[in-house]
């Protein structure tokens, strides 16, 4: 294994995993990409192994503070690790996210368990190469009936890695149905949006679910109809619009499934244009849910994303009643609390209307941050009465 030495080690020393390019001392030239290597401060001192990429603007994203073989073993121990802590926040949980990339100190690599199913994400050119070894230590650990690789995320592309979406084990004869709040939801783990289920709004869900009493509402940007199912639920109605097909397909399909067909209306149609047309008809709604998939994925489009999230959260005001509730939600790393505050301080100041805030919530105890990262907390939303 060769080594790398790095011409500054603070945030490094300091708990952070990612070493930038311009931190490091040596030319990057000659590297492999994905090639593991041992890293130093600029006086020799042992920082850890990590995997390299030339490529990319990370250069590093360390593996491991001590002199370890980065091998079958070393996985299984990561993943037991991580499958530990969710035993203690979800004891009875059968449907989770098992291995949140950094946060469980192993980057680039995502693993949601639904059931017997898991989903594995592989997003960098390091833990692409060392797949085969992962794939071995989550069979051995978690003893699934099916593991299927969903590596369609951008920035696979990022790093110069083609997108796939395999079955690595098993088959998928039957899609996975998760549990939540006491409804089941039948999800697309290959054909469907990230892993198949956005697990981090579990709390979410049913903190916003919990506040309805009646009424009609909206879930805009439903997927599957995670929101809207928990909301029909104390709700009398509950309109669903996605703009994807395959998604209103899977809200009528879990609306069946949890007997809640007469509540629910699926729309294929685009959340702007959605809300465009009930201003235009006056129509006013009990609730609504705003959870759109990421705006920005870069913070050279955070100007345009934040007009994006500014015009949508307001078009969402005008067509609430007075005392209306509202959930609304930014996955966006980089739209910090503050730049979030501030795009509902904007919709309440171009709507005339007064705001409270009931609970300003993150992601999902599956999901933790690592205080030394700030880029493993991207997840804000927050649930509002607007009035």
């Amino acid at each position: 294994m060769r080594s790398i030495k790095l011409r500054t080690s603070k945030r490094i020393l300091g708990g952070h995993l990612w070493v930038f390019s311009n931190e490091v001392a040596s030319s990057l030239k000659g590297y492999e990409k994905g090639e593991l290597v041992e890293v130093y401060d600029k006086k020799g001192g042992f920082l850890g192994i990590g995997y390299i990429n030339p490529e990319s603007l990370i250069a590093i994203r360390l593996l491991s503070r001590r002199k370890v073989n980065i091998d079958k073993e070393f996985f299984k121990r990561r993943i037991t690790e991580a499958l530990r802590y969710r035993m203690l926040v979800y004891p009875e949980e059968k449907n989770f996210r098992v291995v949140f990339s950094d946060s469980d100190l192993l980057p680039g690599l995502i693993v949601d368990k639904f059931g017997s199913t898991l989903v594995v994400q592989i997003l960098t050119a390091g833990m692409d190469r060392l797949r085969n070894l992962i794939f071995k230590a989550l069979d051995e650990v978690l003893e699934p009936e099916t593991i299927v690789a969903k590596n369609d995320s951008s920035f696979r592309a990022m790093e110069g890695l083609k997108q796939e979406c395999l079955i690595i084990k098993g088959s998928l004869d039957k899609q996975p149905v998760v549990n939540e709040g006491g409804f089941s939801f039948e999800i697309d783990v290959l054909g469907g949006q990230k892993t198949g289920y956005f697990l981090d709004q579990r709390e979410n869900r049913l903190a916003f679910a919990s506040l309805v009493r009646g009424g009609i509402g909206v879930d805009l940007f439903s997927y599957v109809g995670a929101w809207g199912i928990q909301l029909a639920s104390k709700a009398d109605r509950v309109i669903c619009v996605d703009s994807s097909d395959d998604a209103v397909r899977l809200i009528k399909r879990n609306a069946e499934l949890n007997n809640l067909s007469h509540k629910i209306d699926a729309l294929c149609e685009d959340a702007f244009e959605f809300l465009n047309r009930a201003r235009d008809n006056k129509k006013r709604f009990d609730f609504i849910v705003v959870d759109p998939p990421a705006f920005v994925k870069s913070r050279a489009s955070l100007s345009r994303a934040i007009s994006g999230y500014k015009a949508l959260n307001a078009n969402a005001m005008v067509v609430l009643k007075k005392g209306g509730l509202m959930a609304t939600s930014s996955c966006s790393y980089h739209i910090s609390t503050e730049d979030f505050l501030d795009i509902i301080r904007y919709a309440a100041r171009v709507t005339n209307r007064y705001v409270r805030i009931i609970e300003y919530r993150s992601q999902a105890k599956d999901h933790p941050f690592l205080v030394s990262m700030p880029e493993t907390r991207y997840l804000k939303c927050a649930i509002l009465q607007v009035f």
